[in-house]
């Protein structure tokens, strides 16, 4: 248990869970970007070529899961992060737990659009 007192190691972890959300977001429109990229390339290439639209699928749906396990994992660390400080560390009337819920919706949502792509790829 930290006894520092001081609610900067507070809001240290909740820059952490916030850099970690973007993070996970980045992963996920990167994905969403290159799993459509395969559309692009299916309409510009002169013979068809369903290696190139499967791979850029796949990538593109990892990149998606990738950001939404980043986003879960950090949540998870820092509820981890918050049982380790001690009441004096928390400012008075401060809800901690805004930030790990925006990484789980984050999250959610990013599995959804996994799964949306997965249902409507040809």
């Amino acid at each position: 248990m930290s006894y520092l007192q001081d609610p900067r190691v507070l809001f240290a972890a909740e820059r952490t869970l916030l850099a970690w959300n973007r993070t996970g977001l980045t992963f996920i429109m990167s994905g969403f970007l290159i799993e459509r990229s395969g559309l692009l390339i299916k309409m510009l290439a002169v013979e068809h070529n369903d290696f190139s639209t499967t791979v850029t699928f796949l990538v593109g749906l990892a990149f998606i899961l990738l950001g939404s396990f980043s986003t879960v994992y950090a949540a998870r660390q820092f509820q981890r992060a918050l049982k380790t400080l001690g009441k004096t560390e928390f400012p008075e009337g401060y809800r901690t737990q805004w930030g790990a819920v925006v990484s789980l919706i984050v999250a959610f949502l990013g599995c959804l659009l996994a799964v949306g792509l997965l249902i409507n790829h040809n």
